[in-house]
């Protein structure tokens, strides 16, 4: 999950559902509320641990944090000299994760089929935006860190994507990057701060929301879910590249045009080559966590039984 919220592209929600936690994750999230305040309050740690799944939380945060710290600058330097391997790569990602969504569509219906063509043009419609430009500050970044974290807990929208939009993901990652190094100044450290406070509100507020949508209209909202999913295709498509405009500019700053198939210089086997690597990939990782998980359930029930 770390590394796909690094990615622009990708959704570590994306990534949490193929690989089976992603109800659990919503769930422990949203636990974040009076009762688990008023345990705090009692200190009643082990029921307080208990209820917002601490274990399971500590130990996804941890992933998540070592991954983006270690990553930010490989997937930096991709992203500015390996554009279309890298983007073949995501659209490889996101084919086979909508696959894997699309299965969690238990009744298509027509209200199953209106959420699909929304999803689908709202995730068109995002992809297609240009990003802002300019130095954010403090307030900015805030709800920057809300919006972005907004979209990472949902399958389908890349939460780094958003950032992107929003002219602030090049800065991020570089006060990701200035953190292990020990080159972050006093505002620097404030600013993470800032950003990390506004993700922090962000998450505990819409998992709330979300959690009631999947508790009362989970397929309308799967339905939606893999739309978004599907419209977020346009911004991964390999054959692109910088306009001669902005081709010298920052990558934050470029702006990106396709290119037809027979126009592209460069030889499109390698990318199709990527792209159905990743999707293998993915396939084969929910066939495996979905192995794990139901062998984890067998061996729970036995000790219960016990």
């Amino acid at each position: 999950m770390g590394a796909a919220d690094s990615v622009p592209g990708v959704s570590g929600g994306t990534v949490a559902l193929i690989l089976g936690h992603y109800h659990r994750l919503v769930a422990a999230i949203s636990h974040f509320d009076r009762e688990a305040f008023s345990l705090a309050l009692a200190r009643k740690w082990r029921q307080l641990a208990e209820h917002i799944d601490l274990r399971f939380l500590v130990a996804l945060g941890l992933g998540i944090g070592i991954a983006i710290v270690s990553l930010a600058s490989l997937l930096h330097w991709l992203l500015e000299n390996r554009l279309p391997g890298t983007l073949a790569v995501f659209m490889g990602l996101i084919v086979a994760s909508i696959w894997i969504v699309a299965r969690q569509v238990q009744q298509w219906n027509a209200a199953a089929g209106m959420a699909v063509i929304l999803g689908t043009c709202a995730g068109y419609l995002v992809s297609s935006l240009s990003p802002l430009v300019g130095d954010p500050g403090y307030l900015y970044l805030f709800f920057s860190g809300v919006l972005g974290i907004t979209a990472m807990i949902l399958p389908g929208i890349s939460g780094s994507f958003v950032l992107v939009l929003l002219g602030v993901y090049h800065h991020v990652i570089g006060l990701v990057k200035a953190l292990p190094r020990g080159e972050l100044g006093v505002d620097g450290f404030v600013q993470i701060l800032v950003f990390v406070s506004g993700c922090a509100i962000g998450l505990a507020a819409f998992t709330r929301v979300l959690r009631w949508l999947l508790e009362h209209y989970q397929n309308v909202t799967f339905a939606c879910l893999l739309g978004l999913m599907v419209g977020s295709l346009k911004r991964v498509w390999p054959l692109q590249q910088p306009t001669a405009e902005t081709a010298a500019e920052k990558f934050s700053h470029r702006v990106f045009e396709f290119v037809p198939i027979d126009q592209w210089s460069q030889p499109i086997w390698p990318l199709l080559l990527l792209c159905i690597g990743a999707a293998s990939f993915v396939l084969v990782l929910e066939m495996v966590s979905v192995r794990m998980y139901s062998n984890h359930n067998a061996n729970t029930s036995l000790i219960d039984g016990k």
